[in-house]
């Protein structure tokens, strides 16, 4: 063994301990529900196995249709696609750790970019893609740059992102706001946004905000809007490099705590699609979740975008798209390398782009991809991003920080936000600075 390799195989073992410490950072939103069948090697390089976890609802249909998009252009690759069922990707996670701890990784995964990434590549676990397949198609030049930029978290190309999805984006029904008489236009600030919940309690019988808790990244994902609405992009900027201050993390969740009060009763124990029945429903007026929940209007029938379902941007984050992006990855050991280059290809072309984010609610993140197939909704969410002065990358979804990080996050608010209480707030607020390990 070279000392080179000697680095190489540390580099691998320091990943598995971490692995198995704090676990890969994990998607509620992005990825969902199901289950999936038992492990083998992916075969011959014409035989490519894919692991994911869209087992349901705007993610099956949009993953299922860029796979026939995939089979069509490439009829000669044999799929082998896994769907790996549990909430949060945490059990998609989990398989990739121990196919890669026993040096049997799939031929590609779903996976966020950004520094999530950096948990594989500082372990030599993904491989250089940048010739055989960011060179292809135009990509360099047709990608926008955040999505580009996540897709080399090191500098060097190692997955293919397909997809942007918005973080900050507070979703209504304009029929129960309408009821509690609620302009929403006057709402500018997160404050403002606690007036209209309780004005809407006050006037209706619908709850004012849905809400899921289940999960720690339901919370950090309003936490990170809220903060981003509170303290500016300069101060969220201060809190990905480690270098926040507790007291406007803790004024953003005593928000938070305002909220609160006009969460579903039980937000604890219902995922986010449960929460997002009740605006389908017309039991709740506002929600807050990533523009995947549109994707779920969009499967709903006689449910139609501005009529029975609306949009505003989260007050006071006006003129930012908050983002998360699903991408797919390279392992460097690839059992099957013709193939993998293929579906990596493949995945970063106008038509699969176009395939999968007319089906997801997001929207795609080459420039080139034309907008006529997609609906109002959609078309409105890209002229915002083309228009956005910056793109805050999601805290909850590990875009902004090491997975490392985030599951210390997620252990924050497990551990000291169980009451929506000022004292809660702050315990929380220290955890969080202390989460960069500074």
């Amino acid at each position: 063994m070279t000392e080179n390799d000697s680095e190489k195989a540390l580099s691998r073992r320091h990943y598995l301990t971490a692995a198995g410490a704090t676990g890969v950072a994990a998607l509620a939103g992005c990825a969902n529900g199901g289950s999936g069948d038992s492990d083998g090697g992916s075969g011959g390089s014409n035989t490519l196995e894919i692991l994911h976890g869209w087992t349901g609802g705007d993610g099956s249909a949009a993953f299922q249709s860029m796979l026939e998009g995939f089979k069509e252009a490439y009829p000669d690759v044999t799929v082998n696609d896994k769907a790996i069922g549990g909430g949060g990707n945490t059990s998609l996670n989990t398989r990739i750790n121990v196919r890669l701890g026993n040096n049997n990784p799939p031929s590609s995964w779903a996976e966020w970019p950004g520094k999530n990434l950096l948990q594989f590549t500082e372990a030599g676990l993904l491989g250089d893609i940048e010739e055989s397949v960011w060179s292809q198609n135009n990509m360099k030049e047709a990608y926008v740059s955040g999505p580009q930029e996540a897709a080399k978290p090191d500098g060097t190309y190692v997955a293919v992102p397909t997809n942007i999805h918005r973080m900050n984006t507070l979703f209504y029904n304009p029929s129960v706001v309408d009821e509690a008489g609620v302009d929403v236009s006057a709402i500018e600030t997160p404050s403002d946004l606690t007036d209209a919940l309780a004005k809407v309690e006050e006037n209706t019988d619908a709850i004012g905000m849905a809400q899921s808790t289940q999960s720690p990244w339901t919370t950090i994902q309003l936490w990170a809007t809220v903060y981003l609405a509170q303290a500016g992009w300069d101060t969220y900027q201060d809190f990905m490099a480690g270098e926040a201050d507790p007291g406007p993390i803790a004024d953003a969740f005593k928000t938070i705590n305002a909220y609160s009060d006009y969460f579903n009763s039980d937000a604890g124990t219902v995922g986010w699609q449960e929460a997002n029945n009740l605006i389908i429903n017309g039991n709740a007026a506002f929600f807050h979740q990533g523009d995947w929940a549109a994707g779920m209007y969009a499967g709903t029938e006689d449910f139609e975008y501005g009529t029975d379902w609306d949009a505003i941007t989260f007050p006071g984050t006006d003129g930012f798209y908050s983002l998360n992006m699903d991408s797919w990855t390279y392992p460097s050991n690839n059992p099957s390398p013709e193939a993998a280059t293929k579906w990596l290809t493949y995945v970063g072309t106008k038509d699969a782009q176009v395939r999968f984010n007319t089906e997801k609610g997001s929207i795609p993140p080459r420039k080139d991809v034309p907008m006529d197939e997609f609906g109002e909704f959609q078309t409105n969410q890209y002229s915002d991003f083309q228009e956005s002065s910056a793109q805050p990358p999601s805290v909850a979804h590990g875009l902004a920080t090491t997975a490392e990080v985030l599951s210390n996050l997620k252990t924050a608010v497990s551990q000291n936000y169980s009451g929506y209480t000022d004292s809660a707030a702050e315990k929380t607020a220290q955890a969080f600075v202390d989460a960069f390990g500074n």
